[in-house]
């Protein structure tokens, strides 16, 4: 990525704002821009990655309770910046199953 930073943004160039983050682009991104900073785990640059920790936050490994309930917070914060409406009010609840999910949708 070729990003800069503008005051307290980091500007991203149009192939980031087009959801696609290589290898050089995501090593580029300053901690921050992480939901599990410690990690690197899951870019929240914009609304299509946001909607992505939030769907994948499940699936982090090697984070502590501690670091869920901060990512949770910087998810919940990232997802009101490009918004992106959230019903869940902990992060246990991220990534459970919806009452709507059909039968056909369930992992085999």
């Amino acid at each position: 990525m070729t990003g800069r930073r503008a005051g307290n943004r980091y500007l991203m160039t149009k192939k980031t704002r087009s959801h696609e983050l290589d290898a050089a682009d995501r090593n580029a991104l300053p901690d921050k821009m992480f939901a599990f900073p410690r990690v690197r785990k899951e870019p929240l640059t914009d609304a299509s990655h946001v909607r992505n920790a939030i769907a994948r936050f499940d699936q982090v490994r090697d984070v502590s309770d501690r670091e869920r309930d901060e990512a949770f917070q910087r998810i919940k914060r990232a997802a009101h910046k490009h918004g992106i409406e959230m019903t869940e009010n902990r992060w246990q609840e991220l990534g459970k199953p919806s009452a709507t999910r059909k039968s056909s949708d369930k992992p085999r």
